[in-house]
């Protein structure tokens, strides 16, 4: 299992916004020049944080806007708006294993806790890492070339 590129997508696109949010009117159209993604997938990923509370998204002069802050907006949120594991968890487990094999009848028992286990991990790791870590980081890089 991949998490899909919507998610590093998604990162990109909040880093825009505050990045450039006093000196640039920030649109779908700006943001896939910063990203290289096509402005139809970046619409598609604003929806998606637009429904999740993380942007406004207004039509005229002030165009995407952040509605929460970057302290307050986490890795788990963003892959939870647009990469949302649905209840068969980040694990797609094989469809048939032979009922008649000694593996096949036992595997699911055997893994079902652990992939579970995994997932929990990850989503926990998730949760600790704030857009805040990510923009500061982009903007100490930024200042650095500038000298």
């Amino acid at each position: 299992m991949q998490i899909t590129s919507r998610f590093t997508i998604a990162v990109h696109i909040i880093a825009c916004i505050d990045c450039f949010k006093e000196d640039y009117k920030v649109t779908s159209s700006f943001i896939a020049k910063s990203t290289g993604v096509n402005p139809v997938i970046i619409r598609g990923v604003l929806s998606q944080l637009k429904e999740a509370g993380m942007v406004n998204i207004r039509q005229g002069a002030s165009g995407i806007t952040l509605a929460k802050s970057l302290d307050d907006i986490t890795f788990y949120d963003i892959y939870k708006a647009v990469d949302s594991v649905k209840d068969e968890g980040l694990f797609h487990f094989h469809e048939n294993p032979n009922p008649d094999c000694p593996v096949g009848k036992n595997i699911h028992s055997a893994l079902d806790n652990r992939l579970a286990q995994v997932q929990t991990a990850m989503e926990n790791e998730m949760k600790q890492i704030r857009l805040s870590d990510v923009t500061n980081d982009v903007q100490n890089k930024i200042e650095a070339e500038e000298l």
